[in-house]
């Protein structure tokens, strides 16, 4: 790298850290202080009241104060990564750091606490001092053998788990990577000579680990600075390294590789030579982990071993060894369940759960965050990727099942599967409000057809449709190319086996296509001729058509092209007999709530009728979420104030509904700020038949409610589930082209419910 692009990397991380405000944490109030009331509860009079509770039973804390969600990382900065001993004041960035994710990965709350301490047990002292505020401590670069200390004197005085994560997250992670390493080798733990270079922190407890898995001992062969240890060496001892002293008169690296099956390297750059790899067992597992320079380069290691299993520190190659893989959902499970510590079978579930999901079909999610990289369980993918947004789920719940299981955990889960719910839930913000879809969809068997079943995302989502629904995903395209693309990004699915295909170039029911879409359009232009180019080519008409024959109950369409060119492909074959699109309704899915949006794509000026059409669909569209419709018709104008323009065709709207009864409570036309603030709406129209806030909002304008719902989107960070095609009976939806395979997922489960099943 040059001088220049080092120095604007440098600039660019330094105004990252200074900018808008210093640093990467702030502290939020999680309830409201808006008045004297808020006040006195918040704190004298009122929060007498939970001090007492707390006083009479310790563990109320968890319930009365955040202790059981707060984490302290704790430094004394002599061991930094990559820097060394930069003291304590100098470590807080890490720290910060790392505080945000805990924040990012597991939504657990994180103190970081730089001390300026360097005696160990003055230093654990510190430490357990700082029991009461919080539910875990997190040491953090703490040098050996300090940190060994410190961990064991936090541990045998506090009742709270204490995890030195340069210790056990690296073990837990390397733990992981080498359970699947030796898969792919084809070797086992027992059988396995392993040579490590490092005796620091994070290399002995690595070691330690690989034992609990299964290596015995007298095969592992530990190297430091001053060469081979063995029995009977005094110089740069300790304890530690003494655990794993040969009787041996060899003496180097060079000499003690032959034979290996697998390099551990926690040590420094270049302390591996090509020559020592040449040395070692058929395909071997190189784990050279120091950073930001690894004992050899990958590069190195193939020249002379093209079938060895490589992993390192970076990100830059693949296998990287992070310990975002485990601390945060270690923690995560250990703090759920109340647990006083986090023991051995708590961190071999860690493991089995990493290792487990590397091993499972990759997650769109990751696979988006990491565009380009081959993710398909093998030598170069080992361990999942830190933003697979399934390691919380998986992760999580088996830590804490055995912290259960282990006799650790003060506050045990009852449901165990419930508890995975939920700690999805918090990745996946849709899938809470999606529940009550998925449970009607499961109620019912259908046939969901993608047009554009070549799209990676397409694919994603009926890998997902067919392992958490009982739908059945059928795609338009070409065989060959989804098998390849299948293969390519490491899916068990495959045409045919699993997906039924509608293969544009050659499809049996070819004939049936056309002459159906001919019979249809023949008095609107459409020649034989053109019918049969279209059935080949224009794959939103051939769902259609496919629908409307019955070889699939509903289409979805629209991941790439505009709306309304789909739509009227879906309106030509899939309209009439009482079928008419009349509105597009979006669910966005807000940090305070969920909220509707209709009409955003289907009709640019639509009239009363269709806006009173709307609000009847939507409000049998929000009752599938488990929801009471509060629909606001929205306009510039409030309640009569503006006697044109959008307001005169939204009370002609208010009109049509009130002129039979209805089953769900609807307002208008009003601000969005009256719609949304109940408050202020009693101020300007007291008498309003609405009580709270609503939750559906329809526009007199396609053009407000598209921009409403893309600000939403893009300035609220909403999660937009749909947009929902009413009017259609649930027979075809069109997407938007930004949708994610998550988001195909959603909609194929609201696509796989009857219209029966929801009114």
């Amino acid at each position: 790298m040059s001088d220049k692009a080092k120095d604007h990397l440098r600039r660019a991380a330094l105004e990252y850290h200074e900018f808008p405000k210093p640093g990467k944490l702030e502290i939020r109030a999680t309830k409201p202080l808006a008045n004297g009331r808020d006040l006195s509860r918040a704190y004298s009079p009122g929060v007498a009241e939970a001090c007492l509770e707390i006083k009479e039973d310790a563990a109320t804390a968890s319930r009365y104060t955040s202790r059981g969600n707060l984490v302290a990382v704790v430094s004394n900065g002599t061991a930094v990564l990559g820097l060394g001993n930069i003291g304590a004041l100098a470590s807080k960035p890490v720290m910060e750091g790392k505080a945000v994710l805990f924040k990012k990965f597991a939504n657990i709350d994180c103190f970081d606490i730089e001390v300026d301490e360097t005696d160990p047990e003055k230093l654990a002292d510190i430490v357990c001092a700082l029991g009461p505020t919080f539910g875990a401590i997190n040491l953090e670069d703490i040098k050996a053998p300090d940190c060994f200390i410190v961990e064991k004197i936090c541990r045998e005085r506090m009742n709270i788990p204490v995890f030195h994560d340069d210790q056990h997250g690296t073990a837990i992670v390397v733990g992981a990577a080498a359970t699947n390493a030796l898969q792919v080798a084809g070797k086992k733990f027992e059988d396995i000579k392993i040579v490590s270079t490092g005796g620091g922190a994070a290399g002995i407890a690595c070691l330690n680990m690989l034992l609990k898995l299964g290596v015995k001992r007298e095969n592992v062969w530990l190297c430091d600075i001053k060469g081979v240890v063995y029995e009977g060496r005094t110089e740069e001892m300790t304890p530690q390294k003494a655990e794993f002293a040969q009787d041996t008169d060899l003496r180097t690296l060079d000499q003690v590789i032959d034979g290996a099956d697998m390099f551990l390297g926690l040590s420094g750059p270049g302390v591996l030579k090509a020559r020592m790899v040449a040395k070692m067992a058929s395909q071997p597992i190189v784990f050279a982990l120091a950073n930001p320079t690894p004992e050899i380069m990958p590069d190195e290691v193939r020249s002379v071993a093209p079938d060895a299993i490589i992993a390192t520190g970076r990100s830059d190659f693949p296998n990287q060894v992070n310990n975002v893989l485990c601390f945060p959902f270690i923690f995560r499970g250990a703090l759920d369940v109340g647990a006083t510590e986090i023991n051995d079978q708590m961190q071999l579930a860690c493991i089995d759960g990493i290792a487990e999901l590397a091993r499972a079909t990759t997650s769109a999610e990751a696979a988006a965050a990491y565009k380009g990289e081959q993710m398909t369980f093998g030598a170069d993918y080992l361990i999942p990727k830190p933003f697979d947004p399934r390691l919380v789920g998986v992760v999580s719940a088996a830590v804490a099942k055995a912290a259960m299981e282990s006799g650790v955990a003060t506050r045990p889960i009852d449901d165990i599967e419930a508890y995975i719910q939920k700690l999805n839930q918090s990745v996946f913000k849709s899938a809470l409000l999606m529940r009550p879809v998925f449970e009607a969809a499961r109620v019912a068997r259908r046939r969901i057809i993608f047009s554009e079943g070549e799209d990676e995302r397409v694919l994603r989502a009926s890998q997902a449709i067919l392992e958490e629904t009982t739908e059945t995903p059928i795609l338009i395209g070409r065989p060959d190319v989804i098998e390849a693309r299948c293969e390519r990004l490491g899916l068990a699915i495959r045409p045919g086996a699993d997906l039924e295909i509608v293969n544009p170039e050659n499809d049996a029911r070819y004939r049936d296509f056309w002459t159906s879409y001919h019979e249809l359009m023949q008095r609107k232009g459409v020649t034989p001729d053109l019918a049969k180019a279209i059935m080949r080519t224009n794959t939103t008409a051939i769902g259609a058509v496919a629908v409307h024959l019955g070889h699939a109950d509903s289409l979805i369409c629209g991941t790439f092209g505009e709306y309304r060119w789909h739509l009227n492909y879906v309106n030509q074959v899939l309209g009439g007999q009482g079928l008419e699109p009349h509105g597009a309704l979006s669910l966005m899915i807000l940090e305070d709530g969920p909220l509707f949006i209709a009409d955003t794509h289907v009709n640019e000026l639509p009239t009363p009728e269709i806006l009173a059409r709307t609000a009847v669909g939507a409000a049998r569209h929000v009752r599938r979420f488990g929801l009471e419709p509060k629909i606001a018709l929205c306009s510039q104008s409030e309640f009569g104030n503006h006697a044109q323009g959008s307001g005169k065709r939204l009370r002609a709207a208010i009109e049509i509904l009130d002129s039979e009864p209805r089953d769900f409570v609807y307002e208008g036309e009003m601000n969005v700020d009256s719609a949304l603030d109940a408050a202020l709406r009693n101020r300007v129209f007291p008498n309003s038949r609405m009580d709270g806030e609503a939750n559906v909002l329809i526009f007199a304008h396609a053009d407000a409610a598209s921009g409403v719902r893309n600000i939403l989107k893009m300035r609220s960070d909403g999660l937009e589930v749909g947009p929902v095609l009413m009017g259609m009976g649930n027979r075809a939806h069109i997407v938007s082209p930004s949708i994610t395979p998550r988001g195909l997922l959603n909609m194929a489960a609201i696509a796989g419910t009857p219209v029966a099943h929801y009114g």
